[in-house]
């Protein structure tokens, strides 16, 4: 196992060393150099990327094992599941990566645990370097052109470092946006790529005219039937968002939960065009 370190201060290295991994300390690397490194580094003929906050189960490369002999494969892996002391924040926000199916074809994998054949991942190039975050969807979407991307939710992992509170989940969807802005000409050559681009200014802009219309219903100066009619179009569509990624938990307080979360998430990618926050 190899551990590349990206400065961290507690006792990450010599937890590892005395487990027997190989440890190469980087500190000023980006999460795709670091994984570019780890990658070079590796020998076998499947990379497998974990981050540090996620345990796994048992039976985890025994599940993983079954996709070796599937050449048609480009990667694998699934989306880690919340802690079992997770907060509602953690737990609401799942049912937004969820897959509805434990084996399905998807467009893109998070890098927190995934399986890539070497021969592939170095056809074409490994992560790109230049983004700050999002480096697994954009790895995803050349990947994809290579072989098929599967979600089996049977590889399970857990992850510990979910954005556990409003606060950290502002602070973390504003971070992971970042890239959205900064590879903008990229990604608009990909009208796939758009509704992520364009949907949070959105979001953004409608935020800045309700807190308009509702200063003028405040003074006086607004009919209270536009106020409401705005609102309705605003939010009807987030609020048939929010039910559909609940459906399968048949829980209206999961449906209220994600309603929030989905405002939250999209004002604060939003705000990432105002840069800053960045490591």
């Amino acid at each position: 196992m190899l551990v590349v370190d990206n400065g961290s201060q507690d006792q990450t290295v010599q937890i590892a060393k005395a487990m027997g991994a190989t440890v190469f300390e980087k500190p000023d690397l980006t999460i795709s150099g670091l994984r570019n490194f780890g990658a070079s580094q590796a020998r076998g003929i499947i990379l497998v990327f974990l981050d540090a906050d996620c345990t796994v189960e048992k039976d985890w490369l025994k599940k993983a094992s079954e996709y070796l002999a599937v050449s048609e494969v480009a990667a694998f892996g699934s989306s880690p599941i919340p802690p079992q002391n997770a907060t509602w924040v953690q737990n609401a926000w799942f049912n937004v990566r969820k897959q509805k199916t434990v084996l399905e074809d998807v467009d893109w994998l998070e890098s927190m645990n995934m399986f890539v054949p070497r021969e592939v991942f170095a056809k074409i190039g490994g992560f790109d370097e230049t983004l700050i975050t999002c480096e697994d969807c954009e790895l995803s979407t050349r990947l994809s052109k290579n072989g098929r991307i599967v979600s089996d939710q049977r590889i399970r992992a857990v992850h510990h470092g979910e954005a556990a509170t409003l606060i950290h989940f502002f602070r973390k969807e504003r971070w992971r946006a970042l890239s959205n802005y900064d590879g903008l000409q990229k990604r608009l050559k990909d009208i796939s790529e758009w509704p992520s681009v364009f949907l949070p200014v959105l979001q953004l802009l409608l935020c800045a005219t309700s807190a308009l219309l509702l200063c003028l219903f405040v003074t006086g100066y607004l009919n209270p039937k536009i106020l409401i009619s705005f609102f309705l179009l605003w939010q009807v569509p987030i609020i048939f968002l929010a039910v559909w990624k609940s459906l399968p938990t048949k829980n209206i307080l999961t449906v209220l939960r994600l309603f929030t979360l989905l405002n939250m998430y999209f004002f604060a990618r939003g705000c990432a065009l105002f840069g800053g926050g960045r490591r």
